[in-house]
């Protein structure tokens, strides 16, 4: 078996954002009975190597395929990064314990009025946000991924329609910011992304990703706030739920506060550690001078998971081929991101091929009753799956008309409310039984 072909980050992403530009975005209309929506900006940048020749502040704005053919952006050390916003809780930075859970976003909110669309309400809450400009010549709007329906816990209720926007920077030179109170900026490696789920494409790098999950307590999501008695006995019943996670390793802010920039890999011998960030922002370099004695390196962990990881997965699905027509005439399987999870309910399905962003957002329950349930009543679930790889399969001509990853999300939690229903009632009949039991023993 030959060893499939290896690719740079920077090609991978100039296949990625080329098929964007050209591909229309699927696009939901608000209904009238909830007409909020709300936007994301995913920015990239391609920072270069630290040996590259200065560029011109007044030199002419590349266009996206003049991009890519630059000598800086195809530098073997340059390194194409992702941006993410850490936002503080309210007492996150205090417990050391809370850090296990915390998680990265891309900037953007809701659509206020007077908002002339969603483009405009990305650019907008990014400027708020971080004070990034993304109107300046510097940066280009790829395009938009697909619209997502936001729902409450288990798909009873439909909150927003979310539109993710991708924007690259085209000059090489490192631009300020100015993040509100509370929010950190951490620009992430791309191939920390793509080696997590295309590990075959990058071959060896050392920064590497890591899947892991976060825990989601179940009970939350299905009781009222303040009832506390009954989120106890809904979390001994139904147990908790697991979302897929990719791990960023990042540096301690306690340790090293002025570090908002670029995520610092050690001993990577394809990024230094002397970087524009460290040049610019003061970010502390490994490097000490004679007599000092050197920081240690305190790190810890962020999470990229649940709509973020969605978006993420989105981006990076379009670096994946596209299957010759041949293969599809063939019925060989789609070319799809190698992600280590699987749904619940959707074994046998290829829910990575059609839509990995779903793949991120379904939970996996701590009970295995709860799962198998979940399975039971998935087959109109799994036939929207199906259907929808099908009409890949056949050149997509109703892919777009239809809302296929909406019906499956329906589908899938309509399975899960009914997989609950079962699970506590066949619990609350044990419980009872189990009573009857002790109290008939007690007075025999």
């Amino acid at each position: 078996m030959s060893q499939e072909k290896q690719d740079t980050p920077a090609r991978l992403l100039s296949r990625a954002l080329h098929r964007i530009r050209t591909t229309p975005p699927r696009i939901i209309a608000s209904p009238a009975t909830q007409p909020r929506r709300a936007a994301v900006a995913i920015v990239i940048r391609v920072v270069p190597s630290p040996a590259a020749p200065p560029t011109p502040n007044d030199a002419p704005v590349p266009t996206l395929s003049q991009f890519f053919e630059l000598d800086w952006v195809n530098d073997s050390v340059a390194r194409p990064e992702v941006l993410f916003l850490r936002r503080l809780s309210g007492n996150s930075d205090t417990k050391g314990q809370n850090r296990a859970q915390e998680h990265v976003v891309f900037p953007g909110g809701r659509m206020e009025e007077g908002d002339e669309g969603g483009l405009y309400t990305a650019m907008r809450q990014t400027w708020e946000e971080i004070g990034l400009d993304l109107a300046e010549r510097d940066f280009t709007c790829i395009g938009q991924l697909d619209d997502r329906e936001i729902t409450t816990s288990l798909g009873k209720r439909l909150l927003m329609i979310l539109s993710p926007f991708v924007f690259l920077q085209l000059t090489p030179h490192a631009l300020s910011t100015d993040p509100t109170e509370g929010t950190s900026i951490h620009w992430t490696p791309l191939e920390t992304l793509i080696s997590a789920v295309l590990p075959a494409k990058i071959g060896q790098t050392n920064s590497r990703g890591r899947w892991s999950s976060v825990t989601a307590d179940a009970a939350s999501r299905l009781t009222p706030r303040h009832a506390a008695i009954l989120k106890i006995l809904v979390r001994v019943l139904v147990g908790t739920m697991q979302f897929p996670a990719i791990l960023l390793d990042l540096p301690d802010p306690e340790v090293y506060p002025s570090t908002v920039g670029s995520l610092v890999l050690p001993g990577s011998a394809s990024y230094p550690a002397l970087t524009q960030d460290v040049l610019e922002k003061g970010i502390p370099s490994d490097k000490v001078t004679p007599g000092q004695r050197k920081k240690p390196s305190k790190r810890y962990q962020l999470k990229l998971w649940g709509l973020s990881l969605g978006m993420t997965l989105d981006l990076m699905a379009n670096m994946v081929p596209e299957a010759s027509h041949s293969q599809q005439a063939a019925g060989q399987p789609l070319p799809s991101l190698q992600l280590p999870f699987h749904p619940v309910g959707g074994e046998g399905i290829r829910i990575d091929a059609v839509a990995p962003s779903l793949a991120s957002v379904f939970p996996r329950f701590s009970y295995p009753d709860v799962n198998f349930w979940i399975w039971v009543f998935g087959k109109r679930y799994r036939e929207v799956v199906r259907g929808w790889e099908a009409s890949i399969r056949e050149g997509g001509s109703n892919d777009r008309r239809l809302n296929w990853s909406g019906t499956a999300l329906n589908n899938f939690y309509a399975a899960v409310r009914k997989a609950l229903i079962v699970v506590i009632v066949l619990r609350a009949i044990g419980v009872l039984c189990g009573l009857i039991f002790a109290g008939w023993w007690l007075l025999a």
